[in-house]
């Protein structure tokens, strides 16, 4: 007889096509540890934005020049995301 009081937050559905997690439960990362997507590979590091500049009006994406870096940034973020399929193409 199954135990009814055995409830798992994360779990493999029927057949384990799927790793579900349901509400309150979490998949951690020990060191070392790694999300990889089926391409086998890691995204690449990104580079950091530039940093902001002082003052009310002075930002970081004052020139045109800071602003392309800010979007290259983004968009380098949204390929490493859809390439671990955590956001679709």
């Amino acid at each position: 007889m199954a135990d009814t009081t055995y409830s798992p937050k994360v779990y493999r559905t029927q057949g384990g096509t799927e790793l579900v997690v349901a509400s309150g439960g979490q998949i951690k990362l020990e060191t070392g540890g790694k999300l990889v997507p089926n391409s086998g590979t890691q995204a690449s590091a990104i580079a950091d934005a530039p940093a902001g500049g002082t003052g009310a009006t002075a930002g970081a994406y004052d020139t045109s020049a800071n602003r392309d870096l800010l979007i290259a940034a983004v968009n380098s973020i949204l390929a490493a995301l859809r390439g671990a399929g955590i956001i679709a193409t």
